[in-house]
C-alpha cells in the first residue's frame, strides 16, 4: 500500500453562519416584547434607523436616493436600498440573499388550501396594512400616566416598622426580616439565616419577627400555612384548643377526613362544620393584595377569525410589529461627508445592518403567518368546534407541509400566541401527543383526552364517582385506548383529586 500526498479540487455547498444570519435566526424566536427591546437597542446603536410613527407615511426622497452612493462602491438595487416595510412584496423576495432563504425557506404564503370539512384557509392580504408603530401598547399621555402606584408589601411593612419601634437595632433586624418576606406574605428564610446575616442572636430575631407578625395584613411573616392561620385566628380570639388541634392537622382537612378530625378536636358535627367555615374565611396568602408582580397578559401575535364564506382569515397583530425605516437623506449626507476609511467603513456597516434588520423583520412576519396558517389548517376542528376536536400534531407535520426545517418551525412557535374567538392560546398549545384509538380507530389528541376526562369527572354525582379504572373503561367505549397510569397522570396535571377524595368532597 503506497502512501502519497496530493492536492485535489472539490466543489461543495455549505451554510456559513454569518452574524446577519445569526441575527435573523434570533429574531424568529423572540417574543414581541423581547423583539421591541431588541429593536429599541438597534435604534440607539444605528443612526440610520428611525421608528415609523403611527400613521406616518414618509415621502420617498428620490433625489437623495439617486445621489446615495453604495457602501461597497456598486449600485444597489432599488429593493435593497428601500427600508420601508410596506414596499412591494415581490421586490423584497426577489432580492433576498440565498443564506436568508435557507433559514426561513421564504416564499409567498401558500394559496388557500382545502381544510377538512370543506373549509378554506384564506390569508389576509397586505401583511402590513394598517400597521402602526409596534412595540408599544399605550399612547403618550394616556390615562395610565395619571395612575398612582400602589405601595409594595415591603413598603407597607417598613412604614409600620418605623412606627412600631424606635430602637435602631430592632429596625435593622426588622428590615432584614421584611426583605425575607415573599409576595405571598411568608418568611422565605429561616430565623437562623437572618441572625447570621445581621450578626444578632436568634432569640432577638425571633422577637422582631413576632413584632412584624403583628403588622397588617394579618398573617404576614408566617413560616408556613398553619402559622399564618394561627396568627389570624389569634387576632380574632378564636385560637382555642379545639381550633389549635384543627390547624395542626391541615392534612386531614385537605383529605376531608372529618371523622378523624372530630376525634382529634373532640367536637361534634355541627361544631366541626363551623370551625371549617372559619378556616375557609381566612386568607392563606395575606401578601397578595400588596405590590405583587402584575399579571402578564398574553398578547396574540396572530389573530384568527372566521370569514363569511366559512374560511379562516389570519391577520398579524399590528401592536406586536415594530416598524423601522432607514433615513435615506441622512445616509446620503453622511456618505458624502465621510473622509477617512474608518468613517466610510462605519457608514457602510450601519447601512448593511439597517437593511438587514428591516428585511429580517419583514421575513419574520411572513414566516409567522405561514406557520400560523398551517396550524389553523391542521386544527380547523378546534377553531370550529372546540378543544374536543383537537388533533395530534407535531412540528415535523407543519415543517413538511410548508417546506421549512423543523427547527425553524420550533423557533417560530416559541413565545408566540394566536388570538381566537375561544381565547388566546400559545402556538405550542396546538402541538399535542397522540393517544391511539381503540379498535384501529383514528388517534386522539392528548389535550382532547384531558378535556374529555375533565368532562366525565364534572358529570359525577355522589353515588357515581369514577375511579381511574372506570375512566379507562368509559374512554375505551368512546374509542380512546388509554392506560390507567396515563389517566392518573392527566388527572394530576389537571389538579383533580383521586376518586376517594372526590367522594369525600361530594359527600361533605
Amino acid at each position: 500500500m503506497n502512501l502519497s500526498q496530493r492536492m485535489e479540487l472539490r466543489q461543495g455547498q455549505s451554510l456559513v453562519m454569518t452574524p446577519q444570519l445569526l441575527q435573523a435566526i434570533k429574531l424568529l424566536q423572540l417574543s414581541h416584547l423581547d423583539l421591541a427591546a431588541y429593536v429599541d437597542a438597534e435604534l440607539e446603536r444605528n443612526p440610520l434607523l428611525e421608528r415609523e410613527e403611527d400613521g406616518e407615511t414618509p415621502a420617498r426622497d428620490t433625489q437623495a436616493e439617486d445621489a446615495t452612493p453604495s457602501p461597497t462602491g456598486d449600485d444597489e438595487p432599488e429593493a435593497w436600498r428601500s427600508s420601508d416595510l410596506t414596499q412591494d412584496r415581490a421586490s423584497i423576495e426577489r432580492d433576498l440573499d440565498t443564506s436568508l432563504e435557507n433559514v426561513f425557506q421564504s416564499e409567498n404564503p401558500a394559496p388557500a388550501r382545502e381544510a377538512s370539512g370543506g373549509d378554506e384557509l384564506a390569508l389576509s392580504q397586505g401583511l402590513w396594512s394598517g400597521v402602526g408603530a409596534g412595540g408599544s401598547f399605550d399612547d403618550d399621555g394616556g390615562f395610565e400616566s395619571s395612575l398612582t402606584r400602589e405601595p409594595t408589601l415591603r413598603e407597607h411593612l417598613a412604614a409600620q416598622l418605623d412606627l412600631a419601634t424606635a430602637d435602631p437595632r430592632e429596625r435593622l433586624i426588622g428590615s432584614f426580616v421584611i426583605d425575607a418576606i415573599d409576595d405571598a406574605g411568608y418568611l422565605s428564610e429561616s430565623v437562623e439565616d437572618i441572625a447570621d446575616r445581621v450578626s444578632a442572636p436568634s432569640y432577638q430575631v425571633e422577637a422582631v419577627l413576632r413584632l412584624v407578625q403583628g403588622f397588617d395584613p394579618s398573617g404576614v411573616g408566617a413560616r408556613d400555612l398553619a402559622e399564618c392561620l394561627a396568627i389570624q385566628l389569634r387576632e380574632r380570639d378564636r385560637f382555642d384548643p379545639c381550633m389549635q388541634s384543627l390547624v395542626g392537622r391541615l392534612d386531614l382537612l385537605a383529605k376531608r377526613d372529618l371523622a378523624a378530625l372530630k376525634r382529634l378536636c373532640g367536637v361534634d358535627d355541627e361544631d366541626l362544620v363551623q370551625m371549617i367555615a372559619e378556616i375557609r374565611a381566612l386568607d392563606p396568602k395575606p401578601g397578595r393584595a400588596f405590590g405583587g408582580s402584575p399579571a402578564e397578559i398574553l398578547i396574540p401575535d396572530v389573530f384568527v377569525r372566521a370569514a363569511p364564506d366559512g374560511s379562516w382569515i389570519i391577520d398579524l397583530n399590528p401592536q406586536t410589529l415594530p416598524r423601522v425605516l432607514m433615513n435615506q437623506s441622512y445616509f446620503a449626507r453622511v456618505s458624502r461627508s465621510a473622509r477617512s476609511a474608518e468613517e466610510k467603513a462605519y457608514v457602510a456597516e450601519c447601512f448593511q445592518n439597517a437593511n438587514w434588520l428591516t428585511r429580517s423583520l419583514d421575513q419574520r412576519a411572513r414566516t409567522i403567518v405561514k406557520v400560523a396558517s398551517e396550524i389553523v389548517r391542521q386544527q380547523d376542528g378546534f377553531f370550529a368546534h372546540g378543544v374536543a376536536h383537537l388533533r395530534p400534531l407535531n412540528l415535523k407535520t407543519i415543517a413538511d407541509a410548508i417546506g421549512m426545517h423543523e427547527s425553524t418551525v420550533s423557533r417560530v412557535t416559541s413565545n408566540k400566541a394566536i388570538g381566537t374567538s375561544r381565547g388566546v392560546f400559545e402556538m405550542k398549545y396546538f402541538f399535542t401527543a397522540s393517544i391511539p384509538g381503540a379498535g384501529g380507530e383514528e388517534a386522539h389528541s392528548a389535550e382532547a383526552v384531558r378535556h374529555r376526562i375533565k368532562q366525565l369527572i364534572d358529570q359525577e354525582t355522589v353515588d357515581s364517582v369514577l375511579s381511574d379504572d372506570a375512566l379507562v373503561k368509559k374512554l375505551r367505549e368512546q374509542g380512546i385506548d388509554i392506560a390507567r397510569r396515563t389517566i392518573a397522570k392527566y388527572r394530576e396535571s389537571l389538579r383533580i383529586p383521586s376518586s376517594v377524595e372526590r367522594r369525600r368532597q361530594k359527600g361533605g
